[in-house]
């Protein structure tokens, strides 16, 4: 018979949780957190490893002589926004907030590492992989090239996201292409700018690139298969212009996602097709860059099917195992590019204000509900067999 996680232990993640939302850092400036994941594990008994990808940590648990070797892995970094929230626990420092959930994620982990290091019977090898700089999707990558799975055995690798909109204990997962793709452009557009009043004696490049920009919207609708998803956004357009000085110069920057590598490729050279075309009209020069942040993220049937089947028999939870693909992208993906593995969403909530507004938003906060069902997700996950769930301590 399963036992519930204990109310002290629950009490003391979530405390632990807060504490982590109000003292968010980011990107790979994350040493005061590994600093205390680390200490706690430590203390726990794990053999934990610093500073691989720069601030990552790797805390192993290893019961059995190396029996079934397996990868947990949460992301620490925070946002570079400020937050909204005025609750007693947010952010400290400004600039900095926890508005993606990785502070749950770090806590469930964490939790999980506590709670399994205590089972008497339990026998794997289980490496917990806490990963700064997944925002801007670096963080996986700098660990893979520190030795992350040559010095760590793992036959496969598992990750997991909160996803505002689904209730707290619902599950979701997709086989295959399950994150975008997230390509990244640049365009500079290089006219002749002058005063105001004589637009004929100039190069003016915030018409060309307003041109651009609604030209660019025609990709997706005009360009690319509709049996192949795409997204071309324009985020950003900058001149040098004044309020009586035409522009000599427009930077135009932008984001596009999709799953597969030829959707990539097409957009990136239809792009650049119609940047050329646009100024070599005019008159104008231009230069184009264009780079991808995040490859697809890949899951595993097998692996899929596993976490589907274990996550539907947590008590209370619920499992939607054919979500679809959604559009955002992942950093765990380069995980999966080496080793199979899947990735799994879990609600945050979608009826209680903050705790549904989206992934990203001012006014967003994890779920402090949901981290019962993440620690039992990864227990489950680490252990086939129905194994009673201790009440442990934080503190022990």
């Amino acid at each position: 018979m399963r036992n519930a996680l204990s109310k002290r232990f629950l009490d003391e993640l979530t405390a632990f949780r807060k504490q982590l939302h109000r003292e968010p850092e980011v990107g790979f400036n994350v040493t005061a957190t590994a600093d205390l994941i680390s200490g706690i594990l430590t203390k726990a008994g794990l053999a934990v490893s610093r500073d691989i990808g720069k601030n990552g940590v790797v805390a192993s648990l290893n019961k059995g002589s190396g029996v079934d070797p397996i990868g947990f892995r949460a992301d620490m970094d925070a946002l570079p926004i400020d937050e909204a929230n005025d609750f007693s626990h947010a952010s400290v420092h400004a600039g900095k907030f926890h508005g993606c959930g990785h502070d749950g994620h770090a806590t469930m982990l964490l939790g999980a590492a506590l709670h399994l290091s205590r089972q008497e019977n339990f026998t794997r090898e289980i490496h917990f992989v806490f990963q700064p700089d997944e925002e801007n999707g670096n963080g996986a990558l700098a660990m893979i090239e520190s030795g992350l799975f040559k010095n760590f055995e793992m036959d496969a690798v598992y990750g997991l996201h909160n996803l505002p909109g689904l209730g707290v204990g619902e599950f979701a997962i997709q086989s295959g292409a399950f994150c975008s793709f997230e390509d990244n452009f640049e365009i500079k557009i290089i006219g002749r700018g002058g005063h105001s009043s004589m637009p004929e004696k100039l190069i003016d490049p915030i018409v060309i690139g307003s041109k651009i920009v609604m030209e660019l919207q025609t990709i997706v609708s005009r360009m690319i298969s509709p049996s192949d998803h795409a997204v071309v956004s324009v985020t950003n357009f900058e001149t040098d212009g004044a309020r009586n000085v035409i522009a000599s110069e427009v930077k135009i920057t932008g984001d596009c996602r999709g799953f597969d590598a030829h959707v990539s490729e097409s957009i990136q050279s239809k792009i650049k097709a119609i940047v050329a075309s646009g100024c070599a009209s005019c008159g104008a020069e231009f230069s184009f860059s264009y780079r991808t942040s995040f490859i697809p993220l890949l899951n595993s049937k097998t692996h899929t099917e596993l976490c589907a089947k274990v996550a539907n028999e947590i008590p209370g939870a619920f499992v939607r195992s054919d979500f679809g693909r959604v559009g955002f992208s992942e950093d765990f993906a380069q995980m999966l590019k080496v080793k199979p593995g899947a990735y799994i969403l879990m609600g945050n909530g979608r009826d209680i204000e903050t705790y549904s507004e989206p992934l990203h938003c001012p006014n967003y906060d994890f779920n402090d509900a949901a981290i019962r069902f993440g620690v039992e997700y990864w227990c489950a996950v680490a252990n086939a067999r129905e194994v009673p769930l201790q009440s442990v301590s934080i503190s022990d």
